[in-house]
């Protein structure tokens, strides 16, 4: 089964793509931060994370340009979700390495297309 990280500081938007992502048979981990969420994205690489942008003690661009100067985790697959659709964030996160980016709040077929794409790699 294919493991995917949600970091989302958002308790209500964690558990519910956490349980959306569940129902489609995903094993999912969960971190309320971006410290946390690095933390687990090292510890059990994961086969896509999805992570928001602003979260407390390490944001999102954070979180992904460490994961890309980390040889163990710079080729897991990673999704930026954020309320914001300004083409210059969107710019940003692809410039560090994103793989794609999501718009919340997102439905569950927006969402499971883009973690398809890379888990069926």
């Amino acid at each position: 089964m294919k493991t995917v990280l949600v970091i989302e500081d958002n308790l209500d938007i964690r558990e519910n793509t956490a349980e959306m992502l569940e129902l489609e048979g995903f094993d999912v981990i969960t971190a309320e931060n971006g410290l946390e969420g690095l933390e687990l994205a090292i510890k059990y690489l994961p086969a896509v994370i999805l992570c928001d942008i602003m979260m407390p003690k390490l944001n999102g661009y954070e979180v992904l340009k460490q994961l890309k100067e980390n040889e163990t985790t710079v080729n897991i697959p990673f999704i930026y979700a954020s309320a914001s659709v300004e083409k210059k964030e969107v710019k940003h996160a692809m410039q560090l390495g994103a793989d794609a980016y999501i718009r919340k709040p997102f439905d569950l077929n927006e969402l499971m297309e883009l973690v398809n794409k890379f888990t069926d790699k």
